[in-house]
């Protein structure tokens, strides 16, 4: 048991590796400021986008969103890492992992909002027509604050997963939280910091998804 703590609960260590965990998480934090906000906008562009009625702007934009939903994230992060260059784009660490997951949320994000606005009735954007709005007005003030509300707790929750995924960073050498922990664990010798980090991310992530679970029911009921 002494050597269970001392291999994975050191606190000593986990002090000293505390300013190399401080560093990962604010670059976690820095990707989560990018890839979350503009990935959320894209999203809701997708999905208008296979929506619409025309088969020449739908049709791509079912393709996109069925594309980066079906390629695993590593595999889309390491192809734009390693793969453009080839093509004579060199993306940093950085670039190329805000490319790859604004690519996999943007997607996730167009079906969730896609499923969110198929909800409304088209009752709705009937009678918001009949008022004298138009097409562009209803989607903006009638359809997507009650389809946004209708998939909240789904939208949460990728995001969740978007804060998880950032963990994968550290394929590219991004110093994000679990590459620092890493390197920590490879100074040390030692399981601790690893085991730090993944508090890191309880404590960020487990009031989250507490949240998730309050907006379900508050929907349901």
């Amino acid at each position: 048991m002494d050597a269970i703590r001392q291999q994975f609960f050191d606190f000593d260590i986990m002090r000293q590796a505390w300013p190399m965990l401080l560093e990962g998480l604010v670059m976690t934090g820095l990707i989560c400021l990018v890839v979350i906000p503009i990935g959320l906008l894209a999203g809701i562009g997708a999905a208008l986008l296979s929506l619409s009625e025309r088969r020449i702007v739908r049709w791509p934009s079912i393709a996109f969103v069925d594309l980066f939903r079906a390629l695993p994230p590593i595999v889309l992060l390491i192809f734009v890492y390693a793969g453009l260059p080839f093509a004579g784009i060199r993306p940093s660490p950085f670039e190329a992992v805000a490319i790859a997951f604004l690519l996999n949320n943007a997607a996730y994000y167009g079906e969730i909002y896609r499923a969110g606005i198929l909800s409304i009735g088209r009752g709705q954007s009937e009678a918001a027509r009949s008022t004298g709005l138009g097409a562009g007005q209803t989607m903006l003030y009638v359809v997507l604050p009650q389809a946004v509300r209708n998939v909240l707790p789904d939208l949460v929750s990728n995001t969740v997963e978007v804060v998880k995924l950032t963990s994968i960073a550290s394929v590219v050498s991004l110093a994000e939280l679990l590459y620092q922990a890493d390197m920590a664990r490879s100074v040390t010798y030692n399981a601790s910091p690893i085991v730090a980090a993944a508090g890191i991310y309880l404590v960020i992530l487990w009031p989250l998804v507490r949240l998730v679970s309050r907006l379900e029911r508050r929907i349901a009921a």
